[in-house]
């Protein structure tokens, strides 16, 4: 997977992805990251890629000229190695909202170009010409477009097979299934007074799994109800198995408790 940042601020970008994971994995050939310096494209002398908004208003805006341009540049390259242009995700607090699911239809791509804006943006007539999709990563609003950059190939990156070390690691992340992660536990078993639940130390795996789904699912019901309405709806069959499996634990423990009051009797 190849991902073109076309950028003001090259050196944060990689800054940002040349350690841990994402190093790890771009030393291995996994994924390629390439920051692109839109001033390299402009036309001004002096190397200005900003100017005044039509119409007024505070704060500069980036020229057309010099993000199409490059945009171009960068498009030539991946139009002779794929046979078609890249997709143009434009970093803006009005797109379409990031989410685990955007994340898992963005890594079956070969090739994304990830356009940061400045100051107040970029001019439409630009956005408009190389097809952007608009993309936010939240209800906030942020001095550039880098750090949702590097948000998005981050969480992209992860879901390439060979990135993460454990090749379940991402099946089990929170929103994969729809649901928030259930709570973790390492060792020790008990610290500070505080014990990992028994089950997870049954051995059990068909309990473990079980009381997990548990878990995340009044986990989710908590903090985000629209999640948990969306997976019970989306997932009838997993919510009538469960069913069924707590009626056969009710069963059972109400089994033990005549059997326990007997003989006590």
């Amino acid at each position: 997977m190849r991902f073109h940042v076309l950028t003001l601020f090259p050196g944060m970008v990689r800054a940002g992805l040349d350690g841990s994971i994402l190093g790890r994995a771009a030393q291995k050939g996994l994924v390629e990251i390439e920051t692109v310096d839109i001033r390299d494209y402009t036309c001004n002398r002096h190397n200005r890629v900003d100017d005044y908004t039509y119409g007024g208003g505070a704060g500069m805006l980036m020229q057309a000229q010099p993000v199409y341009d490059c945009c171009e540049a960068v498009q030539a390259g991946i139009l002779q190695r794929q046979g078609q242009k890249a997709r143009v995700l434009y970093m803006s607090p009005v797109g379409d909202v990031f989410d685990q699911r955007m994340a898992g239809e963005l890594a079956r791509e070969q090739e994304l170009i990830l356009l940061c804006g400045h100051y107040e943006g970029v001019d439409a007539r630009a956005l408009e010409e190389i097809g952007a999709e608009e993309v936010s990563i939240g209800d906030f609003v942020l001095t550039g477009g880098e750090l949702p950059a590097m948000v998005i190939i981050d969480a992209v990156s992860r879901l390439i097979p060979g990135v993460l070390g454990n090749t379940d690691s991402a099946d089990t992340d929170s929103f994969m299934n729809g649901l928030l992660e259930y709570p973790q536990y390492s060792r020790p078993a008990v610290w500070r007074g505080k014990e990992v639940p028994d089950v997870l130390l049954s051995g059990d795996h068909a309990r473990v799994e079980a009381w997990r789904l548990e878990q995340s699912l009044a986990l989710t019901r908590e903090r985000r109800p629209d999640l948990y309405a969306r997976f019970v709806r989306e997932h009838p069959e997993i919510m009538e198995e469960r069913q069924k499996r707590l009626e056969r634990e009710r069963r059972r423990r109400e089994r033990e408790a005549r059997r326990n009051g007997g003989g006590t009797a």
